[in-house]
């Protein structure tokens, strides 16, 4: 019934009103909350993740982002903050780009909603995208080319994380990952108001149809839409996840 209800969004053209492949983004509602989806296709669109520019600085924000890409005639198709940090924005986990490896996979539990276990890892490799929990991950290593730790996972092989509380009263702007069964594609999701961890986790479990889901953030989460003409502004930022398309003159400076 999941992967009906998957099929159906895309049958109605859910992601067909945005301009460009890489900016599939589009609003949602789902048990009477609205959140924004933006979808991502292996083989058909860019996906990275940065942390730090070239000066050896961390980005921290979209638009430093951008002006980099400008350089190479390139901007941001859309992106969002992708893990959580410490207070020097330095990754809490494992985290790996085209500069290399900035942090080690974390496998044991701890405070907060990253040592909440069972968490995870979103990995881009080159056979497409997939999000596994983490001691699964330390098992048997995927090839990936990026990488980003966090949590906790909100979908597990297609059922909830067990903590998640139906009446639950921690509430916040929330984003994260979902992965398709065959890693084809991935929705990356971030809530248009404040939500539960369960409200979260059902978004992608029964509105999106993903077997497995993975918690970016909470509180910090922000979301650069071109397509929507949004590009949310807050504190600086750790890692990001995004696309990359070249510019052009409707959406030149992004």
């Amino acid at each position: 019934m999941r992967w009906m209800t998957l099929a159906t969004l895309s049958f109605l053209g859910l992601f067909s009103g945005v301009a460009g492949a890489a900016e599939r983004c589009e609003p949602v509602d789902h048990d009477g909350n609205r959140y924004i989806v933006c979808e991502v296709r292996a083989g058909q669109d860019d996906l990275r993740l940065w942390l730090t520019a070239p000066d050896g600085a961390i980005y921290g924000s979209f638009d430093r982002l951008n002006r980099t890409l400008a350089d190479d005639g390139l901007r941001l198709g859309f992106a969002m903050n992708a893990g959580m940090y410490h207070s020097d924005r330095t990754p809490v986990g494992l985290y790996l780009d085209r500069a290399g490896q900035a942090g080690k996979l974390v496998t044991s539990a701890g405070p907060g909603n990253f040592g909440m276990l069972p968490n995870g890892v979103f990995c881009i490799g080159p056979e497409g995208f997939a999000v596994l929990e983490t001691r699964r991950f330390a098992d048997s290593p995927p090839v990936c080319d990026y990488a980003t730790q966090s949590g906790p996972m909100l979908v597990i092989d297609g059922e909830l994380h067990p903590r998640f509380l139906v009446d639950a009263t921690s509430r916040y702007v929330r984003n994260g990952v979902g992965v398709s069964e065959d890693g084809s594609r991935a929705w990356f999701v971030i809530s248009d108001r404040r939500v539960t961890f369960h409200e979260f986790g059902r978004m992608f479990r029964d509105g999106l149809g993903t077997p497995n889901a993975l918690y970016f953030d909470g509180n910090i989460s922000r979301l650069h839409a071109p397509g929507l003409r949004r590009s949310d502004w807050g504190l600086p930022l750790g890692p990001i996840v995004g696309t990359v398309v070249p510019i052009d003159e409707d959406h030149a400076g992004g």
